[in-house]
């Protein structure tokens, strides 16, 4: 599971297709209604809230804006409507550089043309629910165990 910290706007086709995806699952896994990935790291941030699964609504109502931009068809009824405000989740700058360079790790074998669009982007954008802040790879990163102390 890969619930993105960059906007969704970044991603190709196939990585919009399964955050869509993962974000449904994680929204599942948030309301107790599966007993698979309770314990997944990518959602402990959203586990930290206030109100978990607004948070993850309004993820997910990002990533179906986005998918409405490039036309695709996702079905908005799967997401709760979210009516207060929300505060912006923290997100060390450390982890959307590793998310970026991840992405482009990605995208270089499987969409070498989005590749190239994305390395012409000066400024990479988190997902608007995050507020970047100064930091390391997030500690629930999975993989990164000598990062933190680099």
């Amino acid at each position: 599971m890969r619930i993105w910290s960059l906007h969704p706007r970044y991603l190709d086709s196939q990585g919009l297709v399964a955050l869509w995806r993962e974000g449904l699952l994680a929204q599942k896994v948030l309301a107790g209604q599966t007993k698979g990935y309770r314990n997944h790291p990518q959602l402990i941030r959203f586990k930290e809230q206030a109100d978990p699964m607004a948070s993850i609504a309004v993820y997910l109502k990002e990533v179906y804006q986005e998918a409405c931009r490039r036309s695709f068809h996702f079905d908005p009824d799967k997401i709760p409507v979210v009516k207060k405000r929300l505060s912006k989740i923290k997100l060390t700058q450390g982890q959307l550089d590793f998310e970026t360079e991840h992405l482009y790790q990605k995208l270089q074998s499987r969409t070498p043309e989005q590749y190239k669009i994305l390395r012409q982007v000066s400024k990479i954008e988190p997902h608007p629910l995050f507020k970047i802040i100064s930091g390391k790879v997030a500690v629930w990163e999975k993989g990164i165990e000598n990062a933190h102390n680099a």
